[in-house]
């Protein structure tokens, strides 16, 4: 009798005997010889901030106030809702197996039982089994009652579910390669998305900011993104040395602002000549204001330190001490949700590696899905805490499917093996916690079910790519998830204007009504709720 072999620790990389050694960096993390560290997108002009031994903010001069506002330096971010996408590198498993995909019908559409096998699931586990029921629609979005990503979203964010929905698009995307252009993190930001600190937070050091592409229409350079992957980066944001060493902090302030105003004398007798020029030269003397108003707000870098966050770790934190320090996971995603829920940066991505998991097995996928829902529970459950509402988008750069054979080890649970990969079965999926209530789902001739699942998988369990415009083409499916944050903030019909996406490839207003799966939550601003 064959020894069974023990899963994988979800740390652990994956070699695949489908695959050759991973070779480029997209690769390893992919396949788990990386972490997919979380990032961050930053700067002023001097990037002057002060350093711990200060204290609390401090009330910039009349005048430089003004001219803070004039320069358009944001205090408090956009108030756009908090954006935050998981790229889970290698792709992962959410149809079925996670959260359950239809027919036309719906979720709850069910496929043919030939189907749920390819994704996952044996005959006596599928939603429509007789011995058991195996839908739970806790976050108004319908899983697998026995999937591992709902276990550990619930697991940190079960008081809140009452207040979540969901959403899942099934659409496919290449296999393993960096060319799927998945990430929406630009599309976010030309949609309102900002922060007071930073526009985006990404993952990587390079023009999407995660393990996948962002669509090239849609990059621009002045917010690309710049690698972070612990706490400690995150304090570096408000760290200068010296000036802040020798004095207050409001006398650092003040030195500050003195040198903002004789610059800006400085500057105002210069008579440039082009107007090239002249916004270099509102920019020059905008950037010492920032300067001046980033010592003035962040006097203390503990105010935006993950670690010292007693909602983020500690007795009542959303992670404990130790696995929060062993967990290199839990630390960067604490890091990302942090500056994007309180407003410090407009949006961000989590990368998380190691999800090409057809290892032989079920356990090792199980036991990563386990974690990334944990994390995405811990960002549901820290805007909550925090008051404010937040989209969460989880995407992953193809799937894999089951031969149908069984994994009955203890973290198997009795589900098929993952044998390789597949495109036909992906999706992707959003989840939206409203503070004032469970976020509706639009009506329409098709019903509310309709729009908790837009598309619709074949009976075989592939996804029907006539189904929608996202369902076979990755830059339509960012598009997709854009039109939904915009439709969240009551500006759908603002979609296709001059300086949002006029050549968006999604049709005319009908369309996307069909595309779009809440009512408004806020009327702009999240400062505006409905």
């Amino acid at each position: 009798m064959a020894k069974r072999q023990a899963p994988l620790h979800p740390d652990a990389p994956l070699l695949l005997d489908g695959h050759h050694r991973p070779m480029t960096r997209r690769e390893l993390i992919s396949h788990g010889f990386k972490a997919g560290a979380g990032t961050i997108v930053g700067g002023s002009l001097s990037g002057l901030i002060v350093n711990s031994a200060l204290a609390q903010e401090v009330n910039l001069a009349n005048d430089i106030e003004q001219l803070r506002q004039d320069c358009g330096i944001a205090s408090t971010g956009a108030g756009k809702i908090p954006f935050i996408c998981f790229d889970l590198a290698g792709g992962a498993n959410m149809a079925g197996s996670n959260v359950l995909v239809g027919g036309p019908g719906g979720q709850l559409d069910f496929l043919s039982t030939a189907g749920y096998s390819k994704q996952g699931l044996p005959g006596d586990m599928t939603p429509q089994s007789s011995t058991e029921d195996f839908v739970n629609t806790d976050l108004g979005l319908a899983f697998h009652s026995d999937s591992q990503m709902l276990a550990g979203i619930l697991e940190r964010a079960g008081a809140r579910t009452e207040l979540v929905n969901g959403c899942v698009i099934p659409a496919r995307s290449e296999n393993d390669t960096g060319n799927n252009p998945h990430n929406p993190m630009y599309g976010i930001n030309r949609a309102g998305a900002n922060g007071e600190l930073l526009a985006l937070i990404g993952s990587r050091a390079n023009d999407s900011g995660g393990n996948s592409l962002a669509p090239a229409s849609l990059i621009n350079p002045e917010v690309r993104p710049t690698k972070v992957d612990q706490p400690s980066d995150v304090t570096g944001l408000v760290d200068t040395g010296d000036l802040v060493n020798m004095l207050s902090q409001e006398d650092t302030v003040r030195v500050m602002e003195s040198m903002t105003r004789m610059s800006r004398a400085r500057l105002n007798n210069l008579n440039f000549g082009t107007t090239e020029d002249e916004q270099l030269k509102e920019l020059l003397s905008c950037g010492y204001v920032k300067s001046a108003d980033l010592a003035a707000r962040f006097g203390d870098p503990a105010s935006i330190d993950p670690e010292a966050d007693p909602d983020i770790i500690g007795p009542n934190g959303i992670f404990s001490e130790a696995e929060f320090m062993s967990d290199r996971e839990f630390r960067k995603t604490a890091s990302v949700m942090k500056l994007v829920v309180e407003g410090r940066a407009g949006a961000g991505t989590v990368t998380m590696g190691g999800y090409d998991y057809h290892t032989g097995d079920r356990a090792t996928g199980e036991i990563r899905d386990l974690r990334a829902g944990r994390c995405i529970g811990a960002c549901l459950e820290y805007a909550a805490r925090k008051g404010v509402p937040i989209m969460v988008y989880v995407f992953s750069d193809g799937s894999v499917f089951s031969n149908g054979m069984i994994d009955d080890s203890p973290e198997g649970r009795g589900k098929g093996v993952w044998t390789g990969d597949n495109q036909q079965t992906a999706a992707s999926f959003f989840l939206v916690y409203n503070p004032n209530g469970r976020p509706q789902l639009l009506e329409s001739n098709g019903g509310p079910e309709a729009h908790q699942q837009i598309g619709y998988m074949r009976p075989s369990g592939d996804v029907e790519t006539a189904s929608t415009p996202a369902a076979n083409n990755v830059n339509l499916l960012v598009e997709t998830v854009v039109l939904n944050y915009m439709a969240l903030h009551g500006e759908q019909s603002r979609f296709g204007d001059a300086d949002k996406f006029p050549r968006n490839g999604l049709g005319n207003a009908a369309m996307m009504d069909r595309l779009t799966a809440f009512q408004p939550i806020c009327n702009g601003t999240i400062n505006n709720p409905v």
